[in-house]
């Protein structure tokens, strides 16, 4: 019922947005003589924020278009690799017309990005994508929409997810690998690399794991404290919706991203009101506001556009990440087989985590390395990022002016062939 609602709800915003988004370009066309006049400006400041208020906000493109590589611009396109009901696996693939570039772009370590399912799509991570593109031949888990699966396709749990993980680890060949976990994805992959290393397979050179609930007993966020304070019942019975008419996923099982927003939304809605406020002075200084308004486009843009996650991996993930910690606790299992970090032996670990960040406390992921025992003191770094928020560690000019730098040195580092020649000096943390 809820999912009709909603779909309602959209049909009838549908032709206010439209509308707004037509008036206010309109208004604000600098071929209108009285474009700059007051009373216009003002009326298309109204149109602008309505239209944003009641637009759909579709899966961005990741756009990424051309970087800078070995001193050279190149182009970058996506090719997906391998297409799964519930993921893609996706290469930013790098090219050049001078084979000297082409060779030197070879040469670049290969790195995996996984990317949050957690409401958002993977071009949540795009700053994080562009920035490693400039040293990295780089790939991510591009997470498909839960309602667009047919129930023919089965579900999808956290165990699948954890499956998902090796399949693409041992696609791209673990021995030239290194991975990067950003937020939700850090409890998953730390999963998948214990359980390769305990079957003695190989297993990627290095594993960052950012901003992410490896412990979420520690510093409880908001986000900690919702899902202790509520039964696993209540989740199952408030949060868990089936996909209505329309969709290729009709009658599935899901959690509703446009729950999922609401719910980040009421986390900061101070915050929000405020950008939007920004947002509506900027529309009306005209010109003079075009930069902040472009920039509140861009992120809301992103913000706004959300993913129904499957309901088993869902429910799973709040009951043994966010209630029962299982891995913190030593007794998480993925089909039966108890997961032990500390057979991890030849993967450098590298966590990071925001000074001030609201949906992983400080110290929840730094909890990896108490768990990776197996690790020498040479194998592992740990970084707190003055300043930083959640997003802050990934994407912005924080990330790409102090943390990112940190992570490729300490991806080249040991973008080596395995072994103990590797190790080197300690890493300071």
């Amino acid at each position: 019922m809820l999912y009709l609602l909603h779909d309602l709800q959209r049909a009838w915003m549908d032709p206010v947005a439209a509308y707004s988004g037509v008036t206010a370009q309109l208004l604000r066309d600098p071929r209108n003589p009285l474009s700059s006049a007051l009373p216009l400006r003002w009326a298309a400041a109204n149109h602008a924020l309505l239209h944003r208020l009641t637009k759909r906000y579709d899966k961005p493109a990741f756009a990424l278009g051309e970087v800078d590589a070995h001193g050279e611009r190149v182009l970058v396109r996506e090719k997906v690799l391998v297409k799964e009901p519930f993921c893609q696996l996706v290469h930013f693939e790098r090219t050049s017309t001078s084979h000297a570039v082409l060779d030197r772009l070879a040469t670049d370590p290969k790195v995996l990005v996984c990317a949050p399912l957690s409401g958002h799509h993977a071009t949540l991570v795009r700053d994080t994508i562009r920035s490693l593109l400039h040293d990295h031949d780089v790939y991510v888990t591009d997470w498909l929409d839960a309602r667009d699966v047919p129930l023919s396709a089965d579900t999808f749990s956290l165990d699948d997810y954890v499956h998902t993980v090796q399949r693409y680890v041992r696609h791209l060949d673990a021995r030239e690998l290194h991975v990067v976990a950003v937020c939700q994805p850090t409890v998953p992959v730390l999963a998948a690399v214990s359980l390769m290393a305990q079957d003695g397979e190989h297993t990627p050179r290095t594993m960052t794991l950012m901003g992410g609930p490896i412990d979420a007993r520690r510093s409880p966020t908001k986000v900690n404290e919702l899902s202790t304070s509520r039964s696993f019942a209540w989740f199952e019975e408030n949060m868990i919706h089936r996909v209505g008419r329309g969709h290729a996923g009709v009658g599935r099982r899901v959690y509703p991203g446009f729950l999922q927003l609401t719910s980040f939304l009421s986390m900061n809605p101070e915050r929000h009101l405020e950008a939007h406020w920004k947002y509506w002075r900027d529309t009306l200084r005209g010109t003079r506001g075009e930069e902040g308004r472009q920039t509140h486009e861009r992120f809301y843009d992103e913000y706004n556009a959300v993913l129904d996650m499957d309901a088993p991996y869902y429910l799973e993930t709040v009951r043994r990440v966010f209630q029962t910690f299982d891995l913190a606790r030593g007794v998480f299992e993925v089909a039966g087989h108890r997961v032990a970090p500390s057979a991890i032996r030849d993967t450098a670990l590298f966590t990071i985590e925001g000074e001030h960040d609201d949906v992983a406390g400080r110290g929840q992921t730094e909890a990896a390395h108490e768990l990776c025992t197996g690790l020498a003191s040479e194998q592992r770094m740990h970084l707190l990022a003055e300043g930083c928020g959640h997003y802050g560690i990934f994407s912005g000019h924080r990330w790409r002016e102090s943390i990112y730098p940190q992570l490729r040195d300490f991806i080249r580092r040991f973008d080596v062939p395995t072994g103990p020649a590797r190790l080197g000096a300690p890493l300071a943390s």
